[in-house]
């Protein structure tokens, strides 16, 4: 049995690392651009590193590696050598471990024992993230082929792999083609590995590339590596029902960490509207605890403090 495995049938819910990006802007960082967080990978890791330390100290039983937006193909599109890019990508795992180490020798040996050894997650992105044109929320993917998205994904996932992540992560995935094209590249080339997928949706059925996603929901449903799955990056409004659509083709567990609410301008980079301020993410967690999520956390725009009330929601 898996590390992935182990920690879906603990009793307890695990929470997951927040958001990244969005918490470096917060904090001074300048985000813009096609790597968006990977370029701290090179210009300062530490900020990475202390985020992901932050993250931890207020009790995250997962850390995601900083490797959404570092891909092969954007790396190189940057000026890396193929060498440097692997070198980047397998940089974000070695980030997390040490983060994770500093943050266990801290606790005493009490508070070891109240909580879970931190997981590893290997973040693997949308081929939409490469575009960084904010397709992520339309999966809108021109002219790239079934072999040609296996290809895009393929590398990240090797060296994540031999960098030693507990499980993958693969979240923000729009596009029904790009979820065929992982599920079969999984059972062909890593047929060892467990992860999660996440999806991405604008209206809380169909896939945010508009198909029904019902035909995806059960590709993914009968892969046996894919152990639990949700919805990431939407609105938190739209994920009570599509994790209703998830249950009524798998009884897997399920996978929940929206956004704030607010709206991402892919021209601009930008986020606007308001964020959802009529519940707190940890209210509606409560609910999507009840719906069989197993693995809860918050993704672009929502915060540390966010991420420390479902820690205490977990706990009472």
């Amino acid at each position: 049995m898996g590390r992935l495995q182990e920690l879906l049938e603990r009793e307890k819910v695990a929470v997951l690392h927040g958001a990244l990006g969005t918490e470096l802007e917060t904090r001074g960082y300048d985000v813009s651009g096609k790597l968006w967080s990977a370029k701290y990978l090179v210009d300062d890791p530490q900020a990475i590193k202390t985020i992901h330390e932050d993250y931890l100290r207020v009790g995250a039983d997962i850390v995601t590696t900083a490797s959404y937006q570092a891909t092969l193909p954007g790396l190189l599109a940057a000026g890396f050598d193929a060498g440097e890019a692997e070198g980047l990508i397998k940089s974000t795992v070695k980030l997390a471990k040490e983060a994770r180490d500093q943050i266990w020798e801290e606790l005493s040996e009490q508070e070891k024992r109240q909580r879970l050894y931190p997981l590893i997650a290997g973040d693997v992105g949308p081929y939409a993230a490469y575009l960084a044109d904010g397709s992520e929320y339309t999966g809108n993917y021109q002219g790239i082929s079934l072999a040609a998205l296996k290809d895009f994904h393929r590398p990240r996932i090797a060296w994540l792999l031999e960098e030693g992540v507990d499980f993958l992560a693969i979240e923000t995935i729009p596009n029904a083609l790009e979820i065929q094209a992982l599920v079969e590249l999984l059972a062909s080339d890593f047929a060892h590995v467990e992860c999660f997928l996440s999806l991405t949706t604008q209206d809380g059925y169909h896939l945010s590339d508009g198909s029904d996603s019902e035909q995806s929901l059960s590709l993914l449903a009968q892969s046996p590596q894919i152990l639990a799955l949700g919805i990431n990056c939407s609105q938190p409004d739209k994920v009570g029902s599509f994790l209703n659509k998830i249950s009524q083709q798998t009884d897997k567990p399920l996978v929940t960490y929206p956004n704030s609410g607010e709206i991402y301008d892919g021209a601009s980079q930008s986020w606007y509207s308001n964020p959802d301020s009529q519940h707190s993410l940890a209210d509606y967690s409560q609910v999507w605890i009840k719906q069989g999520a197993k693995i809860i956390g918050g993704c672009c725009r929502t915060s540390i403090d966010d991420l420390k009330e479902l820690v205490n929601l977990v706990d009472d």
